[in-house]
């Protein structure tokens, strides 16, 4: 059964900007949690382009590959997870003041990690309007 999860911000920045910073994959670990993430196909830049995603410590952790299914500036990416641990759907909106962050994952031990993962993806929303309002 899928896990959902979704985590919403205030994010007093331009919609554009923060689309900008989110959407500029390589630099992830600027803002979220223990994760670097790259481009393996396409541009990065609309539907279709493929990204890779390691979340973890050192050699201890985990790939999250994604395809970009949905890319609308500056107010929503989606993606589909297919790797062999994670997947499902994953969503960025920028709406009315806020940044939301959700997904739905089938995820080993899902609704035992949902709250600790939920927190994680808040702290990471809140670095990212952070970094996106102090770099203009």
């Amino acid at each position: 059964m899928p896990t959902r999860m979704a985590v919403a911000v205030p994010a007093e920045v331009p919609a554009e900007r923060l689309f900008q910073v989110l959407t500029d994959w390589p630099r992830h670990p600027e803002w979220m949690f223990l994760t670097t993430a790259h481009v393996v196909a396409g541009d990065g830049r609309g539907v279709g382009s493929e990204l890779a995603a390691f979340t973890g410590l050192w050699r201890l952790g985990f790939v999250d590959t994604m395809v970009i299914t949905r890319w609308e500036p500056p107010t929503r990416v989606a993606v589909t997870h297919t790797g062999l641990l994670v997947r499902g759907t994953g969503v960025f909106r920028i709406a009315g003041g806020r940044l939301i962050w959700a997904e739905e994952l089938t995820l080993p031990l899902g609704p035992l990690i949902r709250p600790v993962a939920r927190a994680f993806m808040r702290w990471s929303l809140r670095r990212l309007v952070r970094l996106a309002a102090s770099h203009p």
